[in-house]
């Protein structure tokens, strides 16, 4: 925790700083107080053993000292205080070490300078000069004491008696301005040194936080993002291009992204824009996705480029659903058309049918003739049929919904189905619950279901599994048969048109429009035995017209 100056506001030093500072003194206390006794010891200081002695004895407080300092620190939460006695102890010291290493002729007056830089950068500009002025008056009393000859002396110290009144004088003038000049210029370069340590943190604090800007951006973007440098290499992928594609970063990093994304046409040996591309894109499993895509340079600040970034998305659903609207813009026109056309067509069918019928009732014809006529009356019901159909594919009526319990319709078609002769080879897995309930209109469902198991019976001519299932809201009635190739596939809900020798193909297209009048949608799928999966989903409720 960093404490603050009262006085400008400023953060303190902080633990780890004043650590440092405590290891620091007892670095320089073994030096220079083992320098200081090795000095006396040789009988260039002032001879005796004693003055070594009392030596032995500072170093010891300043250990002694040091140690109480560090047990007290790791208790304490604020530190100016803390470090303001350190700093007179220090001074304290520093004249103490003086006074035993010889006064005046003593080679440690520098250490003073030591404390007021320490000052400085621990504390405040103002209070390294506060300090610079108590080292000031400390060592100017103790040569002042010394010239007069009023210091008190401890047993075996000795000072030298004959001092110049100008040693005294240059000494302390000496001294003073080098604690003042010291004080002002280490302050001034600590205050210049916090402020550059608080900008930095503010700029660190300002990439931090657009760094997870970023971060949280590219992790929640619905595009895929990719970047390639100049040389073609995948060097980044976020969260949603990897849901797209399949890939995560690391197994795409640094890789070709001709060989990875060959859809992506953004590198031909050099990057190149793209606006709006469009193409097939095969995920990791395989599967084929429709996407669009942009490409454009990645610069630095100095507009050099690093690369290009390129945009990408999964527009599958949305063509999905133009290609679902175009189809249901085709059918509402065919369907026009046909209620036009169907109300020309029945009127002169129903005269040619009753024109033959009272021809054969006349008897004048041979039995060729007559089985002719047949034919021609068999014919016209059979259209007069499809009309019928057609209509009411055309004018569908409205649904009215009511609750159903799809299971048990279900059950129902699949024993018709099994009644039927051509169709008693086939298995039927049933995929459901006894109790699915939907609201739908049960005569038109029943009439869509029953041509999706004839369609799907008819596909695998009378042999195979038919699976039927229904699960909230979901229906689906699949094959194992030869399946719909992709190329039939956009036709398949299109009025008269099938792939069977025989059949008015408007049993897949009633399905649909009966489908879209209760809100839901239908889509056709490759199933798990390679045939068709026709899927219907349906709201919730279905709508009420």
């Amino acid at each position: 925790m960093e404490a603050t100056s009262p006085a400008t506001g400023r953060p303190g030093p902080t633990r780890s700083q004043l650590s440092w500072f405590l290891l620091f003194r007892v670095v320089v206390i073994s030096l220079f107080l083992g320098g200081a006794i090795l000095y006396q010891l040789t009988g260039r200081g002032v001879p005796s053993q004693k003055a070594a002695d009392y030596l032995y004895l500072l170093v010891a407080l300043s250990y002694a000292q040091a140690l109480v300092s560090a047990v007290v620190l790791r208790r304490l939460e604020r530190f100016r205080a803390f470090t303001q006695a350190q700093i007179i102890w220090d001074l304290v010291f520093v004249t103490l070490l003086i006074y035993l290493s010889g006064g005046i002729e003593s080679l440690f007056s520098f250490l003073y300078i030591l404390v007021i830089i320490s000052s400085a950068f621990l504390l405040t500009r103002r209070d390294a000069l506060v300090v610079a002025a108590a080292a000031s008056i400390l060592y100017g009393s103790l040569l002042d004491l010394q010239y007069f000859e009023l210091l008190p002396l401890l047993r075996g110290l000795t000072f030298p008696t004959d001092i110049d009144v100008r040693t005294v004088f240059y000494a302390v003038f000496v001294n003073v301005l080098a604690f003042f000049l010291t004080a002002l210029i280490s302050g001034t370069l600590s205050e210049k040194l916090r402020r550059s340590e608080q900008a930095l943190e503010l700029r660190r604090i300002d990439y931090e936080e657009l760094e997870n800007l970023n971060r949280t951006l590219l992790a929640n973007i619905g595009s895929g993002l990719l970047i390639i440098n100049p040389q073609g290499r995948i060097r980044s992928l976020n969260a949603a291009g990897s849901k797209i594609t399949g890939y995560i970063l690391e197994e795409v990093y640094d890789r070709d992204i001709r060989e990875v994304f060959p859809a992506l046409a953004v590198f031909d040996g050099q990057i190149r824009l793209v606006s709006r591309g469009e193409g097939q894109l095969i995920d990791r499993q395989g599967k084929s996705h429709v996407i669009g895509y942009d490409a454009t340079y990645l610069r630095d600040r100095d507009q050099q480029i690093l690369g290009l970034l390129v945009t990408f998305q999964d527009l599958s659903e949305i063509k999905g659903m133009e290609d679902r609207l175009k189809q249901a813009d085709r059918l509402a026109a065919v369907g026009r058309l046909a209620s036009g056309m169907a109300h020309e067509i029945r009127n002169p069918l129903a005269s040619i049918s009753g024109s033959v019928q009272l021809l054969m009732e006349g008897g004048r014809f041979s039995e060729d003739d007559k089985r002719l006529m047949r034919i021609v009356v068999r014919e016209a019901d059979r259209l007069g049929a499809l009309l019928t159909d057609f209509l009411l594919y055309a004018r569908p009526q409205s649904p009215q919904p009511e609750p159903v319990n799809v299971a048990a319709l279900l059950d129902e078609l699949a024993d018709l189905l099994m009644a039927d002769e051509r169709f008693s080879a086939i298995e039927i897995h049933r995929q459901y619950a006894a109790q699915v309930w939907l609201n739908i209109d049960r005569r038109q469902f029943r009439q869509a279901l029953w041509n999706l198991v004839i369609n799907g019976a008819e596909a695998m001519e009378g042999q195979g599994i038919l699976r039927l299932g229904a699960v909230d809201g979901t229906i689906w009635v699949e094959d194992n048969g030869p399946g719909i190739t992709p190329e039939v596939r956009p036709k398949i809900f299109e009025p008269f048109f099938t792939t069977k020798d025989s059949g008015s193909g408007l049993g897949l297209a009633m399905v649909h429009a009966i489908v879209s009048a209760h809100g839901g949608d239908i889509e056709l799928t490759q199933g798990q035995g390679g045939g068709a999966r026709f899927v219907i989903r349906l709201p919730e409720k279905s709508p009420r017209t």
